[in-house]
């Protein structure tokens, strides 16, 4: 099976702004966003993977054109419930946040996703993904060559829930942030449902 790359989503106007930009907000890139994502040169991808979210179906377009995208519900991005498109300053004094704040981000989300479901269905759409390109490859569908790989275009917090399960070395949930427009390239560790990880600035 061949490489993996895992890339987040270019900026929309919500990043700008440090808002809580989960599930419930389906918004567009941003001029920053789009300009930012132009300047990126990832290698070619012969199969592309992404959240239906518009910012990642326009990240995907913008960064492999001509490529339909295989859209997968499960990699969106967590449901911020109460906390969805607000930032710090506007949930300052809000004790749900304080307390979200204090438990380390290890408390479920009012009104919104608990964070163990959220994880759960992110390893398991990545893991989906990476049985059906061992399956592909298998059939020689997918080529075993070095200009071969896959992309799939996802969130922040959908990329650290999945290298916090697959990732190798083994590393904590928020140890894999990642800015926008950038990602990981993913490399098989052989024998294992294990991945090497790279990361692409």
């Amino acid at each position: 099976m061949g490489e993996i790359l895992l890339i987040r989503h270019g900026k929309t106007a919500g990043n700008l702004e440090g808002r809580y930009i989960g599930s419930r907000t389906d918004e567009s890139l941003c001029e920053a966003g789009i300009l930012g994502l132009k300047e990126k040169e990832y290698p070619p991808a012969s199969r592309i993977y992404a959240s239906p979210m518009r910012r990642c179906v326009e990240t995907a377009g913008i960064l492999w054109p001509g490529c339909e995208p295989i859209l997968v519900a499960d990699l969106r991005e967590c449901d911020f419930g109460a906390f969805e498109n607000r930032n710090y300053r506007e949930l300052n004094g809000d004790p749900r946040y304080q307390a979200w704040i204090d438990s380390g981000g290890t408390l479920p989300f009012p009104e919104g996703e608990d964070q163990a479901a959220f994880r759960k269905r992110c390893r398991e759409a990545f893991a989906r993904i990476a049985q059906e390109l061992k399956t592909l490859s298998g059939h020689g569908t997918v080529r075993e060559n070095a200009g071969d790989r896959t992309a799939i275009v996802a969130h922040g917090g959908t990329i650290m829930a999945i290298l916090e399960t697959f990732g190798f070395p083994k590393k904590d949930y928020f140890d894999f942030q990642v800015k926008n427009g950038c990602g990981y390239l993913l490399m098989p560790v052989e024998g294992t449902e294990l991945w090497n990880y790279r990361y692409l600035p």
